[in-house]
């Protein structure tokens, strides 16, 4: 089977102010399938970068992307579009619910984007819901509901369509700790239960949770470890 994710020799330029910028330079990383990995990094690392890319949000100068076995470079905007809806749940630091519409509705959403009929997107959303623990929430809106809550929902969108690949930007930048910790058990849950998840983060006891770390520094990977591992190691060299 390939890699879910299969970046090779990866470079992205942008053109600002007249000069040409380059946000990654060659870089070279697989994510296989039931992985959780952690992609960290200062600001200007080129870590969020990453994330556009691995989630068909852009593409490459140079270099090849594939997810799940798609070359992404060769794709034009609907096709990266239909790639993103059927192939990749999103999950963002600020939710990016729909302020007027029940938690259930919010869920559907992408089923609506997909073509899926009535009865079956709302029996795929409320178990969605149930499935993070939101069983007595479904009717309630966003402003209604705790960040938390809302970050479950959020989850719960992103997992409805069955993704090869759960994305997740900050998604605890905007919760207190104890609900910081409420939402990594949920990832480590679908982690357990066979989901592959990157989650882009600045956060050590965020990145920390997953079971692989990928650095960035000025644009090129500067390691990829095993947490375990090297969790081991500084205890050994403490």
């Amino acid at each position: 089977m390939a890699a879910l994710i299969d970046l090779q020799g990866v470079v992205r330029e942008y053109e600002i102010g007249g000069e040409r910028v380059q946000a990654l330079n060659h870089v070279s990383f697989t994510i296989e399938h039931g992985e959780y990995v952690a992609i960290m990094g200062p600001s200007g690392s080129g870590k969020s970068t990453t994330m556009n890319m691995i989630g068909c949000l852009d593409v490459p100068t140079s270099g090849e992307y594939r997810l799940d076995g798609i070359d992404v470079s060769s794709l034009n905007d609907n096709e990266l579009a239909a790639l993103r809806n059927k192939k990749i749940g999103f999950v963002f630091q600020q939710f990016n619910l729909l302020s007027r519409t029940t938690a259930l509705q919010n869920v559907e959403l992408p089923m609506m984007y997909a073509g899926i009929a009535r009865k079956e997107r709302r029996e795929r959303a409320e178990a969605a819901l149930m499935r993070v623990g939101l069983a007595t929430r479904m009717h309630n809106r966003p402003n209604e509901l705790s960040g938390g809550q809302q970050q479950r929902v959020a989850i719960a969108r992103a997992l409805v369509n069955n993704p090869a690949l759960l994305l997740a930007d900050e998604p605890t930048g905007a919760l207190d700790s104890h609900t910081t910790e409420e939402i990594l058990d949920l990832f480590e849950e679908l982690h357990e239960q066979g989901h592959t998840i990157v989650i882009v983060t600045h956060e050590p006891e965020v990145g920390h949770r997953a079971k692989r770390i990928i650095r960035f520094v000025d644009g090129q990977v500067a390691s990829d470890s095993n947490v375990g591992a090297s969790i081991l190691a500084r205890e050994g060299s403490s």
